[in-house]
């Protein structure tokens, strides 16, 4: 019998799964017009996130499919030669981002759990001609990653989905190099009560997994990161979308790093 993380991890591989499904079967003119879990459900989603010479150039498919609640590369001072893993890379927005600060030295890994995402991420890749990204499949809980073979971990509104944060930490923590950092996007709960949500489908929507800041700082520091830093990224939903039953949640920047 499935145990209630692996429904959870069911449940968000589906429902992403389906996300890129139909991002694949759009026409270009289309493809602008699915919705992000973590952020606004309007058509300049991306737009909000991202500024337009970053997005220049991308696939469409990229942009689409993305459902983050904010922009990791963009703070995370990227160097040329670093090595970059992406955790739930999606359809590959912020690996394609990261390669380009990188460069031809450097190289960024996109890991996601979900097949059809992996597909899209390949054919976008693909279409940029570009040789110093790839995609692996896998979870974040247990990560087909070498250890120390990382320099900076990336991740945009994923952390919130999984129901086993200590285990992404942990292994985060593990394929980072010394000295290594983590740059988050991530959905939070603004009490300790958590969340006022806690349907399954709140889990998809980002918000059931959402934890308090001292809750997440604690799993942080029992991983081993240190000089840990939060800051908050988006405004609090409730605010920005008062039509919609409250969640108690808002979007939070964090850098984390692993001692020398």
């Amino acid at each position: 019998m499935a145990t209630e993380q692996e429904k959870i991890k069911e449940l968000v591989r589906e429902r992403y799964g389906a996300r890129a499904e139909r991002v694949i079967s759009l026409t270009p003119a289309e493809a602008d017009t699915t919705g992000a879990c973590c952020g606004a459900d309007d058509t300049d989603h991306a737009m909000i996130l991202y500024n337009e010479g970053q997005l220049a150039g991308l696939p469409v498919e990229s942009i689409a499919a993305s459902a983050g609640c904010g922009n990791p590369t963009a703070l995370a001072d990227l160097k040329a030669g670093e090595r970059v893993l992406d955790l739930g890379s999606g359809g590959g927005i912020d690996c394609f981002l990261a390669a380009q600060q990188v460069g031809d030295t450097g190289h960024v890994t996109g890991l996601d759990m979900t097949p059809a995402m992996l597909e899209l991420a390949r054919a976008n890749k693909e279409k940029l001609g570009i040789e110093n990204v790839d995609f692996v499949k896998g979870e974040m809980e247990k990560m087909p990653i070498p250890d120390t073979s990382m320099d900076v971990i990336i991740s945009n509104c994923v952390v919130c989905l999984s129901p086993d944060k200590d285990a992404v930490f942990s292994e985060s923590f593990r394929v980072l190099a010394p000295g290594g950092r983590i740059h988050l996007s991530d959905v939070m709960a603004l009490t300790e009560d958590g969340p006022s949500v806690s349907s399954p489908e709140d889990w998809v929507s980002c918000t059931a997994g959402a934890e308090h800041v001292d809750i997440y700082r604690g799993r942080l520091e029992r991983a081993g990161f240190v000089d840990i830093e939060f800051t908050s990224e988006t405004v609090d939903y409730k605010e920005a979308h008062p039509e919609r039953p409250p969640t108690n949640t808002a979007g939070y920047k964090v850098v984390a790093h692993k001692p020398a």
